[in-house]
């Protein structure tokens, strides 16, 4: 929200004093960032712009942009991690400051003209506080690759808490002679225990499992190993990655390897790579990312076809090659933040995605990813809530993939809001989630509004998991959806009988039991859903 500048030291913007003049180029600023309601200093972000509009660099403050293209939106903005001096232009500038998600921005304009020293105390009102209400948001997926480790330490030390995340994972990877500037390679579970004692952010640490055809064609896929006791070998399988070996290794050894560790499994990238179905089948798989790393795929290409063919899978996000957005799911858990408290709570669907709006979902009296059992047909409540500082323009309630209710946003001071409160009547097994429209998608044809897009110029998007609705003890179970996700096994069994490279028929049969024991396991499940 704009202030008036002639009411900026009393309304919002605290304290600015000004000395005297002098011939100096640059006035030195102290600025610090605050809590509006406890008065508590806290990490965020600054845009700085002249009388024209145009945007002012910040000696000193680190780019939120960094390590991205400096014409990017998310170019323009600072990090500001603590009270610290900065030089500015000595003329009218306008300062936007925001922290996280959950503060609305505070904008305003001071006249540095002939100045040489000014304090700026900037409050941010906070519309939402998450934690106080045992919700906690994590970036499930991180690489950071071609800047110094001196760099990379500033920008895990800095970036994450301006971003508002409480935890994040740092994993590991490898690419033939790529992987040598793969700098977050380098950190050890001591650094990151150093890095979560002096940045505030719970880090943990991860593998990103993977195989291609080709080096960026799609093979089996890709999957984050969260919370590991050691790298799972190969990091990447075959010579579609490594220029080496042959595809003779499915990504399943490694999980199941993982999962006996203790480690909990996301699949990556949406439905990108043919391995997924049966790993969900087997139980492999306790979440599933979508938009980590830009937008492939749509809910409906995955999660929708999932859940309708009675497949359990909670939501998740990050954001791969660096922090390029706010992405992050929220997870409510309990108990300490730590990381296998958090991801206890998202492999039991407790989880909602987002970069920018923030969801509320109570189905009756059972939250995001608990079960409400019927033993008949009845009319239900459902109450929903999307709150965010950016106009989201509507809230949508899905059920089984399709939308049933929607409720435009209302204007809340600098923030709206969105609700919906309906009585449902539901006659049959169903599940439930809370959404704001979905981005356009490449290979949907069917999502091409646009939405709106958030302050780092990302498209919005926010998504539930699910709420699972029985009726007499049944589950929903769309036959029509399981026989196409059989189909599809089947296919994928032909096709890596053609592409793939296998040293000898033991390799290759190693490889499609996986898909044999999934394609068994529907077709089990559509002779069970028939009688």
């Amino acid at each position: 929200m704009r202030i008036p500048a002639a009411i900026t030291c009393v309304a919002v913007i605290g304290l600015l004093v000004l000395s005297g003049n002098r011939a100096t180029e640059n006035c030195a600023v102290t600025l610090k960032l605050i809590d509006a309601d406890n008065q508590r200093e806290i990490s965020g972000l600054i845009r700085i712009q002249d009388a024209d509009g145009e945007a002012v660099n910040v000696a000193g403050l680190f780019s939120r942009g960094q390590g991205l293209d400096e014409a990017l939106p998310i170019s323009r903005w600072s990090v500001v991690p603590k009270q610290t001096v900065v030089r500015l232009p000595r003329k009218t500038l306008t300062i936007t400051a925001l922290s996280g998600l959950e503060t609305e921005q505070a904008t305003v304009t001071v006249n540095l003209t002939g100045k040489d020293r000014a304090t700026l105390t900037v409050p941010l009102r906070r519309f939402v506080d998450a934690s106080q209400q045992g919700s906690y948001s994590g970036n499930t997926h991180l690489h950071l690759q071609k800047i110094t480790r001196e760099m990379c330490d500033r920008y895990l030390l800095e970036i994450p808490k301006a971003d508002g995340l409480d935890l994040l994972f740092l994993s590991y990877l490898e690419r033939a002679g790529a992987d040598r500037e793969y700098t977050s390679n380098k950190y050890t579970d001591g650094d990151l225990a150093s890095l979560s004692k002096k940045s505030g952010v719970v880090f943990g640490n991860g593998e990103e499992h993977r195989h291609n055809f080709a080096g960026f064609g799609q093979g089996y896929g890709h999957v984050m190993l969260l919370d590991i006791e050691k790298l799972i070998q190969p990091v990447s399988i075959g010579p579609g990655i490594m220029k080496m070996g042959t595809d003779g290794l499915p990504l399943a050894r490694g999980i199941e390897t993982a999962r006996r560790d203790g480690a909990t499994i996301i699949w990556c990238h949406n439905n990108w790579g043919m391995e997924e179905l049966p790993n969900l089948l087997a139980g492999r798989i306790d979440a599933q990312n979508i938009f980590d790393g830009g937008t492939h795929g749509s809910f409906k290409n995955s999660y929708y076809r999932y859940l309708n063919a009675g497949i359990r899978v909670p939501f998740s996000t990050g954001t791969d090659w660096l922090m390029y957005d706010f992405s992050r799911v929220y997870v409510d858990m309990k108990g300490d933040v730590t990381v296998k408290n958090w991801l206890k709570g998202l492999a039991n669907g407790r989880s909602y995605i987002t970069n920018g709006p923030l969801l509320k979902l109570k189905v009756q009296d059972k939250s995001i990813g608990e079960t409400l059992s019927l033993k008949k047909p009845t009319t239900i409540r459902i109450v929903g809530e999307a709150v965010g500082r950016i106009d989201f323009g509507r809230v949508e309630l899905v059920i089984n993939g399709k939308v049933v209710a929607k409720s435009k946003t209302e204007r809340a001071g600098g923030h709206v809001i969105a609700k919906i409160d309906s009585e449902i009547p539901i006659d049959r097994p169903c599940w439930v989630a809370l959404r704001t429209p979905p981005p356009p998608v490449k290979d949907d044809p069917a999502l091409t509004a646009p939405v709106a897009r958030n302050e780092l110029g990302r498209e919005l998007f926010a998504h539930t998991s699910a709420v699972n609705v029985e009726v007499n003890g049944q589950r929903h179970f769309d036959r029509a959806v399981a026989g196409q996700l059989l189909a599809e096994m089947k296919a994928n069994v032909d096709s890596i009988q053609k592409n793939g490279t296998f040293a000898d028929d033991q390799e290759r049969q190693r490889v499609l039991d996986v898909y044999r024991d999934g394609i068994a396991e529907m077709t089990r499940r559509l002779k069970r859903s028939s009688k």
